[in-house]
């Protein structure tokens, strides 16, 4: 029996990864900032304020295998994922299961991506052994991106092959399961074929009765649109950089990394919507 530690489970991707474990013959511990918000069910909670919390250390000691969800999108998430690499490696945790983002680089165009490069480094450079899951953009988000009715950004003619949270979640348990068969491995998590925004907004319309459409923006229609959301420079390079990043082709890649890991194939926006 391994003693399996999941982060996030109060959000989509950990809640679901520990529902996914609940019947399995490992024990299950969940890190979170706020046990009244964890799920019920047989494991054990431990509790902290956070990844940059210094007593990450002792809410890790003993676990075998760790899944560490990406932290909320922040101004300083390389410096909290930083810290809670080095709280997990000072505690002695062999490996790290890490939700990462696909096409992650130093100069990638999606501005988020570079983050989770540099949290990659961190965690390669700790000694722990590790699996990297690097998802495509959420299926679940694209039908989100419309406002009144209108998915409007600079995307161009790209695609995206974007993956359903329920398909993330199986390949991380999959992976948690089975630690040992997956180390220094990194998984290209996509969704069955890339599409467009225009399509995206057409079977959104024809799925489920709401008008839906795409409207290209240039880089500074965009930027103009967004402003008036008062958010600082940083989130609104992350916002913007989601359409450019499909322009450029950053997320246009399919694998078959969901069905290598989970045993059947991944869902389509047609099938998640049909949901």
């Amino acid at each position: 029996m391994a003693r399996i530690g999941i982060t996030g489970a109060t959000g989509r991707i950990g809640g679901m990864v520990a529902r996914l474990l609940e019947d399995g013959p490992d024990e299950l511990v969940l890190v979170v900032r706020d046990a009244s918000r964890a799920p019920r069910g047989p494991w054990r909670v431990r509790v902290t304020s956070g990844y940059a919390d210094p007593a990450n250390r002792e809410a890790l000691a003993g676990l075998d295998v760790l899944l560490m969800v990406s932290a909320a999108e922040s101004a300083d998430r390389l410096d909290q994922h930083r810290a809670f690499v080095a709280s997990a490696a000072a505690a002695g945790v062999p490996h790290v299961v890490y939700t990462s983002f696909l096409g992650a680089g130093p100069d990638a165009v999606f501005t988020l991506s570079r983050t989770h490069w540099a949290t990659e480094q961190a965690i390669r450079a700790s000694g722990m052994s590790f699996t990297v899951l690097r998802d495509s953009f959420y299926l679940d988000f694209l039908p989100q991106m419309a406002v009144d009715g209108v998915i409007a950004g600079p995307a161009g003619d790209g695609v995206v092959s974007a993956v359903a949270q329920a398909d993330v979640a199986a390949c991380a348990a999959a992976v948690l399961a089975d630690p040992a068969s997956h180390v220094g491995a990194t998984y290209e998590l996509t969704g069955p074929e890339a599409i467009g925004l225009a399509r995206v907004a057409e079977t959104i319309t024809r799925l489920t009765g709401v008008p839906t459409r795409y409207r290209d923006e240039t880089v500074e229609q965009a930027r103009a649109s967004r402003a008036r959301y008062g958010v600082p420079d940083w989130q609104l390079d992350a916002w913007v950089s989601t359409y450019t990043a499909i322009a450029a082709g950053e997320v246009a890649v399919v694998t078959d990394d969901v069905r290598r890991l989970t045993g059947r194939e991944p869902l389509s926006l047609e099938r998640l919507l049909a949901r």
